[in-house]
């Protein structure tokens, strides 16, 4: 019995060798064909493993705390200073909201275009108007009944403009709180010009997003790959991660205390990661009654038509002798928009003479000299682009950076010219961006030696519009106070920011990259940079004066402008003037 059991084991044992062999060879194998197949992804131990985990991301998100300090208040104690200007600043963008209703609101009851109305309001000389007047046209809003609406906070852009002159300029909307609107407009130029009127959000869709910014800032999440060896792990990363679910590693600035977090990898180290990514767009955030206020063609950018006449005739400005033998007073100038276009071109009212740099050769002579910094999102990056398909001198440098995200340089050894870009630090809602790339401006700013012949050219807004007011607050002011620095150390560097820009809205695209998203985040920015010697580039007026649809990446002659503008700065005709 003995031997016959000593048999059996000595063939069961075989048999496990076998196996464990066979085992073995096929791990073997199949981890060399997976780090042949790509090397970046995660080893044959831990495929499956981690291809369940990053393909249930997107829906197994943490609950989040819907409470806006848990991440508007993240990263350092601000001082006492720092908490009183950031009041002043959300004191400054408070936008009125619907009266609190007993029941949910239904579509019928909020604001259609369709049955609004506006009217040409007359002059007190009746209806003649000069360059130099001012134009104001009344709005009304109704409900998808016909009934008036009754409380405001509608989010209204208003234009005028000359489609036979190639003119246009912004106008500036007022909100009475009650359902009327008023939209005032600059006489600026002799002939024909045409009042529209837009609504791009209701007031009770506007409501939602703000919820949305406050509550779930979490809606845009991210992700990093971990890796060491053949073991690579995916995990999710953002701005503010519930702390008390799952361990974290922190990725705080040492020098910004700008907060980032991803969640620890099951396997790895927090000091593995390799690179930072846009994972998705959370869905299903917005109920079904929420979802009617988001309808292309019914209420996103819909034109309110005119009760009347939508277009006047501009006069010649008054002669003097007209104004004083009038009973009329002029009336006073209550507007001030940073330029207009005519004939296409983007004419700047601040003083600054605006050249047209339609040769390579110019901006060649222009740019001579320069280091150019670029730094911040793709509307930027679209400023590098252009620069180098229109100077054929600027030779790009291969850095091997993945394309659309950098960093990128381009030299023209004969004319010294170094320009330079690169994408600004988290959230940054890029492809992959490798970790040791991930820079924030302000500390990319401190390491510049600056001068005369430094040009920094700044645009940071489109990937802060899903958090709350006050993170974008905090990386603005980190920016700021190395810009204070730089400008102590180095007076003559031209520093240049770029406004945030219109886009074409959709509903998905309007609970991430709302309009009113960008417009509240512009509105700080100026203030935040008023004062400071600093220069605009004025995009979101560019955009909305000029009669082409609204694009994240405004068109070539949108961006042409831009540039001359830019370059105008540069290279003046005469002193720089401050513009914001």
């Amino acid at each position: 019995m003995e031997v016959t059991m000593c048999r059996n084991l000595s063939k069961y044992a075989l048999i496990f060798l076998f196996l464990a062999l066979s085992g073995l060879i096929f791990l073997l194998r199949n981890i060399h064909t997976v780090e042949n197949w790509n090397c970046h992804t995660i080893s044959a131990l831990y495929q499956l493993q981690s291809s369940i985990q990053s393909s249930f991301i997107p829906v197994n998100l943490p609950t989040f705390h819907h409470n806006r300090t848990f991440c508007a208040h993240l990263g350092q104690k601000p001082s006492p200073e720092d908490e009183l200007e950031e009041r002043y600043l959300l004191d400054s963008i408070t936008w009125p909201g619907p009266p609190p209703r007993p029941t949910p609101i239904v579509l019928r009851q909020t604001s259609d275009p369709v049955n609004s109305l506006f009217v040409i309001l007359p002059t007190e000389g009746g209806r003649e108007w000069h360059v130099g007047n001012q134009l104001e046209a009344s709005v009304q809003m109704h409900d998808f009944q016909g009934r008036p609406k009754s409380y405001g906070g509608d989010f209204i852009l208003a234009r005028l403009h000359s489609p036979e002159l190639g003119a246009g300029v912004a106008g500036k909307v007022l909100d009475h709180k009650n359902g009327f609107y008023s939209a005032m407009f600059p006489l600026l130029w002799v002939g024909s010009a045409q009042v529209e009127i837009t609504l791009v959000h209701s007031s009770e869709a506007v409501a939602v997003l703000r919820r949305l910014r406050e509550e779930r800032p979490d809606r845009v999440f991210f992700k990093s790959l971990f890796r060491l060896g053949f073991l690579s792990e995916t995990t999710m990363c953002n701005m503010c991660l519930p702390h008390d679910q799952q361990p974290l590693c922190n990725y705080t600035d040492l020098y910004t205390g700008e907060p980032w977090y991803c969640y620890k990898p099951k396997m790895l180290s927090c000091d593995t990661r390799i690179n930072h990514a846009k994972g998705g767009y959370l869905k299903h955030i917005i109920t079904n009654k929420e979802a009617l206020l988001f309808q292309s063609g019914v209420n996103i950018k819909v034109c309110i038509h005119a009760s009347g006449p939508d277009r006047i005739d501009v006069l010649p400005p008054r002669k003097e002798a007209e104004v004083e033998n009038s009973s009329i007073k002029p009336e006073p100038i209550k507007l001030a928009p940073s330029g207009y276009y005519y004939e296409d071109s983007w004419r700047p009212l601040s003083g600054v003479t605006m050249r047209q740099f339609n040769e390579s050769s110019a901006i060649t002579q222009c740019l001579k000299n320069k280091v150019i910094n670029m730094y911040g999102d793709s509307t930027v990056r679209q400023w590098f682009e252009y620069l180098i398909a229109l100077v054929p001198g600027l030779k790009e440098f291969n850095l091997h950076s993945p394309k659309n995200v950098g960093p990128f340089m381009a030299v023209d050894s004969n004319h010294n010219i170094l320009l330079k870009y690169r994408c600004h630090g988290p959230p940054i809602r890029f492809s992959t961006v490798m970790a040791s790339e991930l820079r924030y401006v302000s500390n990319e700013l401190d390491g510049l030696s600056g001068g005369p012949n430094t040009v920094v050219a700044l645009s940071i807004w489109a990937h802060f519009s899903t958090f709350p007011v006050e993170v974008y607050i905090r990386r603005l002011r980190h920016i700021r106070r190395s810009l204070v620095r730089l400008l102590d150390r180095a007076p003559g560097t031209i520093v240049v920011i770029r406004s945030g820009n219109l886009q074409a809205l959709d509903q998905e695209v309007s609970l991430y990259n709302s309009d009113w998203y960008s417009l509240q985040l512009d509105e700080v920015l100026r203030s935040m940079f008023k004062g400071l010697n600093v220069l605009l580039v004025d995009a979101w007026q560019m955009s909305l004066a000029h009669p082409l649809p609204h694009a994240l990446h405004p068109p070539p002659v949108i961006v042409k402008n831009m540039m001359d503008t830019l370059l105008s700065y540069v290279c003046p005709e005469k002193k720089r003037s401050q513009l914001i």
